[in-house]
């Protein structure tokens, strides 16, 4: 383990040097399968192409990559020749790419061929922006990966490393901009390595784990789990280039430890249910009562009750004939530590899981902390919270609820923005994350919703609007993304977006074959049914939160576009302008 190391340019060095043969980066058809020493062969000769390039110490470098081996050597070539890479969202426009790459003042970027055309288009507002670096792709003005390589013998990459310090900059992170441009987060190695050591502490990872690189790099959960982690503690990354492609590769690797957001083990636990309502229901019988009869149990255990030893007994029964199959069959059968987060996750989603055997556990952590904060600790998880504040991270709730953390996590500053960073970290060094939250009296914490987010209607009730969209959307697999409005207003109205994977299918369950997601929108049947589930959501509300009237929109709504960011959350502003209409007619 390589969390002794205070860099992480020397947190790879260590463990290359006593993992060598364990397996690094693979993709899945093995083509490229690289052992920790054969990853630093190559990050080495990439980084000395890089110095020749004129990447100097604190130089930042772009990188627009997909989930690829690349990337990992890319990165940590830039962070051995004493720079600092980050990563830039694939879903970006050309301009948010100029913006991001203008703020950073990187000289160099490295591309990978699908992106290079934007790329491309950005460089024009871009002069400063002297070296395009792309992989798979040949074009005049850049310069290929494989001229990169090997390209400067005499750098000396152990003393290049040895020069990194701490209080270097290790990565930049732009958050995703739900209010306004996104701000550059500044984490130095000596914010992230001690995070990554007290990850040791919680997730109990070994040499050779398997973990799934599936998310995006420009994402600090990406960067975290599956880039920083296996560097230090050796384990094992299997790229995975389409995120629409996780739920497949689950099986084809069985990783020891997984993190998804929300809406994986929304469509997850929908795939088991369809296919539980697609059998005999006589044969499907025994199943469900098992089900009914774990989930039992799980809300006792959180109740801190007793199961009955005849229950106990029922659920050990159906672990062994029914949910061991069920968690082979999800690729979820070896995983030690599943995590969840980024945004509320609904209760009956998390009981699920637990009542199968996996136990998913919310967690919660920000750009600007190394997404660090709290962690369920394994086998101690509690539903309904993210955890207890995790080694080195203090906690307090301020006077109005808002969460304040304090550590060794907390980034550096905002990039270029001081006035920022002096709003976001008071002067005794508490980062104010603008969440709302509460301890409960197990001392974990339960995270309410964003503080600028807080719906307040007509008659002064203050609701959650995350909690209200989560409830909807977990009523029905077809409900993709709800946005509830009702700040200032007489009740809360809702704009619903379809699954785009749900609702084909549905449509061809219907005799709806063959019409396009606008026409499966406005389908009386599909509407009726969207209805219901709304009802049935509305069940589980308070009065004042239940959602009154709402709108199915006819396109859908993608990561990274007008209404969502990268990451999935909801840009609440642009989506109140863009409908501003629609949402009129709701209260006409």
């Amino acid at each position: 383990m390589a969390a002794e190391e205070t860099t992480m340019a020397m947190a790879l060095r260590h463990t290359a040097s006593i993992h060598a043969d364990v397996l690094a980066v693979r993709t899945a058809d093995d083509s490229t399968h690289l052992t920790w020493a054969e990853l630093l062969t190559e990050v080495d000769s990439f980084a000395g192409g890089l110095r020749k390039l004129g990447v100097e110490r604190d130089q930042t470098v772009a990188l627009m990559l997909g989930n690829q081996p690349e990337f990992h050597i890319a990165d940590m070539a830039v962070v051995t020749a004493g720079g600092t890479p980050f990563s830039i969202y694939q879903t970006y426009t050309p301009d948010q790419i100029a913006y991001v790459i203008g703020d950073a003042d990187a000289r160099t970027a490295i591309v990978s061929a699908e992106y290079l055309p934007v790329m491309l288009e950005a460089r024009k507002q871009l002069p400063d922006l002297k070296t395009v670096i792309a992989i798979g792709s040949e074009h005049q003005d850049t310069i290929s990966w494989e001229s990169v390589l090997g390209s400067n013998p005499e750098f000396d990459a152990q003393q290049a490393a040895e020069e990194v310090r701490p209080e270097d900059v290790l990565t930049l992170i732009y958050t995703s901009g739900t209010t306004g441009p996104p701000k550059g987060v500044e984490l130095t190695h000596g914010n992230l390595v001690p995070v990554v050591r007290a990850v040791a502490d919680l997730v109990h990872l070994e040499p050779g784990d398997r973990l799934i690189s599936w998310l995006p790099a420009a994402h600090i959960a990406e960067r975290d789990a599956h880039h920083y982690i296996p560097i230090v503690y050796g384990a094992s990354i299997t790229c995975c280039p389409n995120p629409r492609e996780i739920i497949q590769f689950l099986p084809q690797v069985r990783p020891n430890w997984f993190f998804a957001v929300p809406r994986i083990w929304e469509k997850l636990k929908a795939g088991l249910e369809a296919m539980l309502a697609a059998q005999d229901p006589e044969q499907a019988a025994p199943l469900r009562a098992a089900l009914d009869d774990a989930i039992e149990a799980v809300r006792l255990k959180q109740d801190g009750k007793e199961v009955p030893a005849d229950l106990a007994e029922r659920v050990a029964a159906a672990d062994a004939t029914y949910f061991k199959g069920l968690r082979e069959m999800l690729g979820l059968d070896m995983v030690r530590t599943v995590g969840v987060g980024a945004a509320p996750t609904p209760r009956d989603v998390l009981e699920f899981f637990h009542a199968i055997g996996i136990e998913l556990a919310e967690l919660w952590g920000m750009s600007e902390t190394c997404g660090y904060g709290t962690l369920n600790p394994p086998g101690k998880a509690r539903i309904g919270t993210v955890g207890p504040p995790s080694p080195g991270a203090e906690i307090v709730i301020a006077d109005d609820g808002e969460v304040l953390i304090r550590g060794a996590c907390v980034m550096k500053g905002y990039r270029n923005q001081p006035e920022a960073t002096k709003e976001t970290i008071d002067s005794d060094g508490w980062l104010h994350t603008g969440d709302i939250g509460a301890f409960d009296s197990a001392g974990y914490l339960k995270i309410v919703d964003r503080k600028k987010e807080i719906i307040i209607n007509a008659a002064g009730k203050n609701m959650s609007p995350a909690n209200i969209e989560a409830t909807i959307k977990s009523s029905s697999p077809l409900i993709g993304q709800v946005c509830v409005i009702g700040d200032s207003r007489p009740y809360n109205t809702a704009l619903i977006v379809l699954d785009a994977d749900m609702a084909p299918a549905w449509a061809a369950q219907n005799g709806l074959e063959g019409l396009d997601f606008a026409a499966i929108s406005a389908d009386p049947k599909l509407l009726a049914a969207v209805e219901a589930a709304v009802e049935a959501g509305n069940q589980k509300l308070a009065r004042v939160e239940q959602i009154k009237r709402f709108r199915v929109l006819l396109a859908d709504w993608a990561p990274g576009g007008e209404e969502l960011t990268p990451t999935m959350k909801l840009k609440r502003k642009p989506i109140a302008a863009k409908y501003s209409e629609q949402i009129e007619e709701l209260y006409s």
